[in-house]
């Protein structure tokens, strides 16, 4: 685990990244403190660009969901996964109704950007989420065919994220491939800078496990 900074230099930090976000007045953005027993980073939630997804992801994110959740999913030179496993049980959580694909909103998968995971149904993505490792074309929409939403970038802790893609993976638990053999756990999520609301809906049963295409 890294260790932590000192409450100056975070405070410090934190303004950085604001006053860079306010820069773009013009534009909705919400930062999201993701806490990893790996370390930290944070995330821009861009709802101007996905009006539909980012509240989506703020409301889990508002909801404490994320807390004690696994990154279940580390593909190196593609991305991370996680958001939707219980860290004790393994088990994937209650969520809520899935969200329409917002694929076309003009946000690409480059290297750092954060999107929704789905099935191979469309319009399957509703907690989990990925960041992507390196720039994921495939995963962009074509009139051919869906691509994966993305909705936000991370800001801040890029170094945390490529760490987390580089542990060793095996089969674990439910996971038959591509799970870290030592558990990578979302410990807590926290917005830190204000962004748009998220609505409130009642939780659903657990459906099929989220995923993204494995990489050509």
């Amino acid at each position: 685990m890294l260790t932590p900074r000192a409450p100056f230099a975070t405070a410090a930090l934190l303004l950085a990244l604001m006053l860079t976000v306010g820069a773009r007045a013009d534009e909705q953005t919400t930062l999201v403190k993701v806490v990893t027993n790996m370390g930290d980073f944070i995330i821009e939630v861009r709802p101007d660009r996905a009006p539909l997804t980012a509240p989506n992801f703020l409301r889990y994110v508002k909801e404490g969901f994320y807390t004690n959740t696994l990154i279940h999913r580390v593909v190196p030179n593609f991305v991370i996964q996680g958001g939707g496993h219980d860290a004790a049980t393994m088990n994937l959580k209650p969520a809520h109704e899935s969200v329409v694909n917002e694929a076309g909103n003009g946000l690409q998968n480059k290297r750092g950007t954060v999107g929704l995971a789905r099935t191979s149904a469309p319009h399957s993505g509703n907690a989990e989420f990925y960041v992507n490792l390196v720039d994921n074309p495939d995963l962009d929409p074509l009139p051919t065919r869906w691509g994966y939403a993305v909705f936000g970038r991370v800001v801040q802790g890029m170094d945390v994220v490529d760490k987390i893609g580089e542990t060793p993976t095996g089969a674990v638990g439910p996971f038959k491939q591509d799970a870290p053999l030592k558990p990578v756990i979302i410990e807590s999520m926290s917005i830190v800078a204000p962004g748009a609301a998220a609505p409130a809906a009642a939780p659903v049963n657990p459906a099929e496990p989220q995923k993204i295409l494995s990489p050509k």
